[in-house]
């Protein structure tokens, strides 16, 4: 028995002489006592998890028996501890042989209030949610769809995609809700439309109302490509249109990779055999053009354009460029 028990058990003893020094005279004493016990208290008000002690006095000495009527509500121990466990009422009882006495406990139920009963927030976006209890008692929290939004042991939010769910706050049984909209994102592109040359490329920027990152993709990549910061390469002339996707909410932009227009410095040409002239390309697209000749044994065209006469006759050199051809006439005499 420990030190504090011996001390309420000395203390008892000591009261329960008293009583009988009152009671009983020294030359007159009943053959029968008595025996009764008395609480400090009759009545007790909980919140779940409050402990209280009952003090009993007992007539004849004895430490009574502890019971408690529902230790699901509230438990009692040897020596008359009280731990009120859950909302409801117990009838705590503390008895000897021949007497006992009850204390009627009320465990109140906890209260719980939220910041927010509703809110609305982005995918990747996050709010803080917070809750308080009549009892400081311990809080925990769970989301109905996870894979809308989740929720940490602190209440913290996080939107994870577009939709609904039930935020669940639990205190001691008693739960409160609060329902969170991630929102459907909002997309802009800084263009609609962008005309392009073979080759070229042109920044495409999103501007999104999440902290989502768009997903970028060309419908026709032959046509034109794009990367995943939105930078659009021109591959070859065509129609291509460039999305921006973010949640199933896209906007889009047409590319449109222009043929491009080749200037020739001569579009006839009348040599000897055995010459060299030099033929030139402007392109608007500024890239390089490919050279090529309708037929090698009246005259060849190096890479450069210059035009090698070698025998008699008519023949066409051609420049080149992402589906746009043009062509100079050559006329090849002898050199009499």
């Amino acid at each position: 028995m420990s030190y504090f028990n011996k001390l309420i058990r000395t203390i008892l003893l000591c009261i329960t002489l008293l009583l009988f020094s009152l009671t009983i005279t020294p030359h007159y004493a009943k053959a029968d006592s008595i025996e009764f016990v008395l609480l400090s208290q009759y009545k007790a008000n909980l919140d779940i998890g409050d402990e209280l002690y009952l003090i009993a006095i007992t007539t004849n000495g004895d430490m009574p028996v502890w019971k408690s009527s529902s230790q699901a509500i509230a438990s009692v121990n040897t020596y008359g501890k009280i731990t009120a466990k859950k909302a409801g009422t117990a009838t705590i009882t503390a008895k000897i042989k021949n007497g006992e006495a009850s204390c009627k406990v009320t465990v109140n139920k906890t209260t719980l209030t939220l910041s927010d009963t509703r809110l609305s927030i982005e995918h990747g976006g996050t709010y803080q949610l917070t809750a308080t209890t009549s009892n400081s008692s311990i809080v925990t929290w769970k989301s109905s769809k996870k894979s809308i939004a989740v929720i940490d042991e602190n209440g913290k939010v996080t939107g994870m995609k577009p939709g609904e769910t039930t935020i669940t706050a639990i205190a001691d049984g008693t739960p409160k809700t609060c329902t969170v909209t991630v929102k459907q994102p909002t997309i802009k592109l800084n263009q609609t439309s962008l005309r392009l040359y073979r080759g070229q490329t042109s920044r495409l920027s999103a501007v999104v109302s999440s902290t989502v990152k768009p997903t970028w993709k060309s419908s026709k990549s032959s046509v034109a490509k794009v990367d995943e910061e939105g930078t659009v390469t021109a591959i070859k002339h065509g129609t291509a249109t460039i999305s921006a996707t973010v949640d199933g909410i896209s906007r889009s932009c047409e590319i449109i990779v222009e043929p491009p227009a080749i200037d020739l410095s001569d579009n006839e040409l009348h040599l000897t055999i055995g010459s060299n002239t030099q033929l030139t390309a402007t392109v608007s697209s500024g890239n390089p053009v490919s050279w090529s000749t309708s037929n090698e044994n009246v005259i060849s065209v190096s890479n450069d354009g210059i035009i090698t006469t070698w025998q008699k006759g008519r023949a066409y050199a051609y420049a080149s460029e992402d589906g746009t051809k043009v062509r100079c006439v050559v006329y090849v005499t002898d050199n009499k």
